[in-house]
């Protein structure tokens, strides 16, 4: 089953990641990447960069960035296929421990979220959320 993790926290609540983090998170991609479990990965650029459209009553907004609003962003996020909710969680667990150890000034959460694909039917979409 493919695994969405979301990374999010606090935007300007840590100093930058350091060298050491950003190369531990591209071995941890490569690793992944060449074991065939991460399908795609990314980081996102600061809110002040981005736009919101939200649909509220049957209207369409739109609101620039930064969003003073937000207290946590989304920060990244990255995709993987893997055969067992339990080896889905061991693969975020490691991901945050890695985030822990060599950046602890920042705090933030990985949601780690179970996807379904183009053409799943509403019944496998009820069926699969039923067994989580």
């Amino acid at each position: 089953m493919r695994y969405m993790f979301l990374t999010s926290g606090v935007e300007n609540g840590a100093p930058p990641p350091s060298q050491r983090m950003i190369d531990e998170i591209e071995k941890l991609s490569e690793r992944e990447m060449a074991a065939g479990r991460m399908i795609a990965r990314g980081g996102l650029m600061p809110t002040a960069m981005g736009a919101r459209i939200e649909s509220r009553r049957g209207q369409l907004k739109t609101t620039d960035g930064p969003f003073a609003e937000t207290k946590e962003v989304l920060g990244g996020f990255a995709i993987f296929e893997f055969a067992t909710r339990e080896e889905a969680l061991a693969a975020a667990q490691s991901f945050m421990e890695l985030h822990r150890e060599h950046w602890p000034e920042w705090e933030g959460v990985c949601e780690m979220r179970p996807m379904f694909g183009f053409g799943a039917t509403a019944a496998a979409i009820v069926d699969e959320a039923s067994q989580a």
